[in-house]
């Protein structure tokens, strides 16, 4: 019936589709098609170098990666690399922004200079730590040998911590960026009803602020760990994968198997695996975001 509230309904639903037809369009050619096609090569023997026809292998690339334990590795080698950037930025970027939010003079800008790292591309910072942490002539060596200390930063044992910390120096000032803004959002009614019961600072933050910063916190853990799992720039600047292979992460791991040894059909397989790994883990948080919205 015209003018019922069910037909302005699915009009109204109608309308919001039409609207996001042109989103969904540019998504489908610029996110879909690259996909499918990984998808496509996946199953493949397709190389670089071959001129023929690429052969239809089905699961064998999945199995030979699954198989290969130089992945795992380097799977492992991320992971960890992963765990220590994130939760480093996640520690320091919440002590940064809780400075950050009492200050009360140049807040602009202290807060400018703060983010200027996160606009300089990764390969450009991998190419200056690479040269300032050269244990030949890098500066950094250079002044703690002046004060006898002798380390070596891309050394056997060292080198992923160095990209680790090379990540936390470029992106805990996002990390602070989101943090900030939620401590801002936060409401201001709870904390000053605790202070004038008497309660200590740490006491305040650990019981009132924390838990209303859980949200935004999950959401700035995820969005970083997801960003540092496609970890490149850093490791082709400085390490190529070095010493050995303890620097190796899945994504130079990718690279090398697809581009200098131009399987590219087993390098698509690798993408896919680490998909399946990572997808899961992000719908279980999705949910418990959900969750916690709804209590």
């Amino acid at each position: 019936m015209k003018g019922s509230p069910t037909a302005t309904k699915s009009s109204a639903s109608w309308f919001q589709l039409r609207m996001l037809a042109p989103l969904i369009a540019v998504a489908a050619v610029a996110v879909g098609l690259p996909l499918f096609y990984t998808l496509y090569l996946s199953v493949t023997d397709f190389t670089l170098t071959q001129r023929g026809v690429a052969q239809f292998v089905g699961a064998d690339n999945y199995l030979g990666s699954l198989a290969n334990p130089s992945l795992w590795g380097a799977i492992g080698n991320t992971a960890v690399y992963v765990l220590i950037a994130v939760s480093l930025e996640t520690a320091l970027g919440l002590l940064i922004a809780l400075a950050l939010q009492r200050q009360r003079w140049a807040r602009d800008i202290t807060r400018a200079m703060l983010l200027a790292p996160m606009f300089i591309t990764p390969i450009a910072v991998g190419l200056t730590f690479r040269f300032l942490l050269n244990d030949q002539l890098g500066a950094i060596p250079y002044l703690l040998d002046q004060v006898s200390v002798n380390y070596d930063f891309l050394g056997s044992g060292k080198a992923l911590l160095t990209l680790a910390i090379i990540d936390v120096w470029q992106w805990t000032p996002f990390m602070v960026l989101l943090l900030l803004a939620g401590l801002e959002s936060i409401p201001k009614q709870p904390q000053e009803a605790a202070k004038v019961d008497g309660a200590s600072a740490f006491y305040i933050f650990r019981r009132i602020t924390l838990p209303l910063l859980v949200p935004v916190l999950s959401v700035a853990i995820m969005l970083r760990s997801l960003d540092a799992l496609k970890v490149f720039e850093y490791v082709y600047a400085t390490t190529r994968g070095g010493p050995g292979t303890q620097t190796e992460t899945i994504q130079y791991f990718t690279y090398q198997t697809g581009i200098q040894f131009f399987r590219l059909g087993e390098a698509s397989s690798m993408a896919f695996i680490l998909l399946a790994i990572v997808l899961p883990l992000i719908i279980i948080l999705f949910r418990r975001l959900d969750r916690r919205a709804e209590r």
